[in-house]
């Protein structure tokens, strides 16, 4: 199973991008799939994660900015960022949860390569 992740860009404070994270392999279902964010010096962070019915979280520092949503049917999952900040500045990585057999119906977890986001102020 591979992720690919991709979306990531140069951006003003205020603008907008949008990620996007694509499995693909040998997959059943995909339970979860999630984005992280790393920024220089700091430690990895939970950003926004889904689950295959669609019901999503989010950190307290990208509510009501970001909104994370997926299709099945493309095993796709995709990061919508709007008003973003200096400090949302970070390599954002995609993780899922992948079932890729019948006898591990919880899923193995996989890791997309990260994109850089850089919001300039």
């Amino acid at each position: 199973v591979q992720l690919q992740a991709c979306g990531g860009g140069l951006v003003q404070a205020g603008g907008s991008l949008r990620l996007s994270c694509a499995a693909s392999g040998s997959i059943i279902r995909i339970n979860y799939m999630g984005w992280h964010r790393q920024a220089p010096g700091k430690q990895r962070e939970l950003v926004a994660g889904i689950t295959g019915g669609g019901s999503a979280n989010y950190s307290d520092s990208v509510k009501g900015r970001f909104t994370i949503s997926r299709d099945n049917a493309k095993n796709t999952a995709y990061l919508q960022m709007n008003s973003l900040k200096p400090e949302d500045t970070a390599v954002y990585y995609c993780n899922a949860k992948v079932v890729v057999t019948f006898l591990n119906p919880s899923g193995v977890d996989y890791w997309g390569k990260g994109t850089l986001v850089t919001v300039s102020s």
